[in-house]
């Protein structure tokens, strides 16, 4: 009752009322809230920071940034949601908030936009360099099994690709990068494509911030090579994954093309079945399938990808992963 009546105090105020409308739509900084409210910074950071107390708001940093969104755990989650709900978004003041925060995610999206234009050409070259990248997703759809999913997390996020093809059949998804360029990209796709409730973190792959067997999907989609202790990761994705959850890791399979290491920063040039067997075992997970997906585009197409599904050890993984592909064949 107490954490009730706080969060209900809480929102009892016409500037926290809006915030909560807004933050409802984006996960925005201080920055971006006093430029849509027309308020002064130490106020909106007081409002704020009365509403994070109550749980009404989650914060979190992102190098020299702090972002806000609605809670989405906790005694007090299902209020805030609630509470937004009830806004009227029709009201004058709320819909010129709207129309503002419209302008704050234009910009952010062309700012994003503008990063992956610088990148697009270098990009592209590597995706030449294997099987269509619709394959690859194709296969990992697949792979990540037919039923809904409670939450999934895409670690290495990048441009939350993954989010985008999981998030429509997931209650929640979560992307985790280093990077705030990739992490902005991938903020600006997922809006553009109303996913709500899927958002990205700035977090280290050796050091989730995630509860231990939370995330019923896990995937590392193009990540393994560039870290420079994969092994770590994979250790790391199976600490937070769910017993009857999923692993699903997509990388290169051991190649000779020296050039990604020197130009794209390729830590390592790709990795054996057995090699990454060997690490799944280690955390504790039971390797269900492995996908070979061979290269294709002509002569310069030289890399494989595999893709490993894996589970916790003694998990119907196996028997799951049999399904869809009985499923996928009918």
């Amino acid at each position: 009752m107490e954490q009730l009546l706080a969060g209900l105090r809480a929102a009892g105020e016409p500037t926290r009322l809006r915030l909560l409308a807004l933050l409802a739509h984006s996960e925005l900084t201080v920055t971006e809230l006093t430029q849509i409210l027309r308020q002064s910074q130490p106020r909106v950071s007081r409002h704020l920071k009365l509403l994070c107390e109550a749980g009404l708001l989650e914060r979190f940093r992102e190098g020299s940034w702090v972002f806000y969104r609605l809670a989405g755990s906790g005694p007090v989650a299902e209020l805030a949601d609630l509470l937004s709900g009830l806004i009227p978004q029709e009201d004058l003041v709320i819909a010129r908030d709207l129309e503002r925060l419209e302008a704050v995610r234009a910009a952010r999206a062309e700012k994003a936009a503008a990063y992956f234009r610088a990148n697009a050409e270098e990009w592209d070259r590597i995706r030449s360099l294997y099987v269509p990248e619709d394959k690859v997703e194709q296969a990992m759809l697949q792979l990540g099994g037919a039923g809904a999913i409670e939450l999934v997390a895409d670690l290495g996020t990048g441009t939350g690709r993954m989010l985008e093809l999981f998030g429509p059949k997931a209650k929640a998804g979560l992307g985790i990068d280093l990077s705030p360029e990739m992490l902005a990209l991938a903020r600006a796709q997922l809006e553009q494509r109303s996913l709500q409730h899927c958002s990205v973190r700035q977090g280290d792959l050796y050091d989730l911030p995630m509860q231990d067997e939370t995330v019923d999907l896990v995937t590392l989609h193009m990540v393994l090579h560039y870290l420079d202790d994969p092994a770590a990761s994979v250790a790391e994705a199976a600490r937070v994954l769910k017993p009857g959850g999923r692993l699903l890791i997509a990388d290169f399979a051991p190649h000779e093309l020296d050039f990604l290491r020197e130009s794209h920063a390729h830590r390592r040039l790709g990795f054996a079945e057995d090699e990454v067997n060997e690490w799944l075992a280690d955390a504790g997970l039971d390797v269900a399938e492995t996908r070979v997906l061979p290269p294709e585009g002509g002569e310069d197409a030289k890399l494989t990808v595999l893709i490993w599904v894996a589970g916790k050890r003694g998990e119907p993984a196996r028997r799951a992963a049999a399904k869809v592909e009985f499923e996928g064949v009918k």
